[in-house]
């Protein structure tokens, strides 16, 4: 919860009613340029929860980075209740590289909780954790596929229950997955904090995909009104979120060139061919087989592609052609309404 008076992180005071960027020093890259966590902080006028979002933990997944800019824009906040923590580029090392990784190689979100006295991306992971996951009672992670790869707007959380479950259904993604925390990441690390971290996944790296920036946005302001943060989100739409427990990923028979005959969002079933590798000549096509049904939630982008590579993430329903019309319903609605561009903002 948010101070009475105020808030603090770093050394920095807050008080209510302001907002401010903290910069948390991070480290120095070897031509002596400081590299820092900057994080933009908004203090209600009122007590309340304190809520953070994040982008960029992967350097190149800058989806997280539009979706930030917008929301800070956002007229409900000048009447938040609680405080918004906003940190678009965690992992400054890969976005400036434009890369996933860190500088040693390691993946950020697999070095959670870290070590004050770690390997660089244990230090950075131990700064968020303490400085931002600690002092916030939920949070929101933005994320995209990795490269080459493009994602339909979906949540993932760990439990569909109670909580977290509400806060997804606030969220109005298209898809709710239910994802199994992994060890090392950011997720698992505040669990066992007692905190909830709702994954947002959306688009292609290096990219920006409008229809999932404004999800995005409209997704977060959407958890802070089911929390009581802000009076009502902007958009509040009548289709509700599809839920998968499962999915799974269907591979590439063979190498060769890849071509997809299936869009984001598709229902398929058991048997349907969902593309095609073929050989540089056109003299041979093996077709890409489902032996699953379900909703195309992810898939691959690259047309070169090697024997068993991941080329379409399936999620799975009972109903998947149920299940792809409300998806289609509520991208449509949600993605439909403008949402705070800088032309609409004074």
């Amino acid at each position: 919860m948010s101070a009475a008076k105020g808030f603090k992180i770093g050394d920095v005071d807050i008080p209510r009613g302001e907002r401010r960027t903290v910069t948390l020093p991070v480290s120095t890259l070897p031509d002596g340029t400081p590299i820092s966590l900057s994080v933009h902080v908004v203090v209600g006028k009122k007590p309340g929860p304190t809520m953070f979002v994040s982008g960029v933990v992967h350097g190149d997944e800058v989806v997280g980075v539009e979706i930030v800019r917008r929301l800070l824009r956002a007229p409900e906040l000048e009447e938040l209740s609680g405080a918004l923590l906003c940190v678009p580029i965690v992992n400054s090392y890969g976005f400036l590289a434009h890369s996933r990784y860190l500088p040693d190689r390691r993946d950020l979100n697999r070095c959670f909780p870290g070590r004050k006295e770690g390997a660089l991306g244990e230090q950075l992971a131990h700064l968020f954790l303490t400085e931002i996951i600690a002092r916030s009672d939920v949070g929101v992670d933005l994320h995209s596929a990795s490269n080459n790869r493009a994602n339909l707007p979906q949540i993932r959380i760990h439990t569909l229950e109670d909580q977290p479950r509400k806060l997804a259904d606030a969220f109005s993604a298209p898809v709710i997955l239910h994802a199994k925390l992994r060890e090392g990441s950011m997720r698992a690390a505040a669990r066992d904090l007692g905190k909830l971290v709702l994954l947002y996944e959306s688009g292609e790296a290096l990219r920006f995909d409008e229809t999932g920036v404004r999800i995005g946005v409209n997704g977060c302001l959407g958890v802070m009104s089911a929390m009581g943060m802000i009076d009502n989100a902007p958009v509040e739409p009548e289709a509700v979120p599809v839920v998968s427990r499962s999915s799974t990923w269907i591979r590439a028979p063979e190498g060769g060139v890849f071509r997809t005959l299936t869009p984001l969002g598709a229902s398929v079933h058991k048997g349907d061919v969902l593309g095609l590798v073929s050989d540089p000549f056109g003299e041979r096509d093996l077709e890409v087989v489902t032996e699953e049904g379900g909703v195309v939630i992810g898939r691959s982008s690259m047309p070169a592609v090697n024997r068993g590579d991941a080329l379409f993430h399936i999620a799975r329903f009972e109903k998947p052609a149920r299940a792809e019309k409300r998806v289609a319903e509520l991208t449509e609605e949600v993605a439909g309404v403008a949402l705070y561009d800088e032309d609409e903002i004074t």
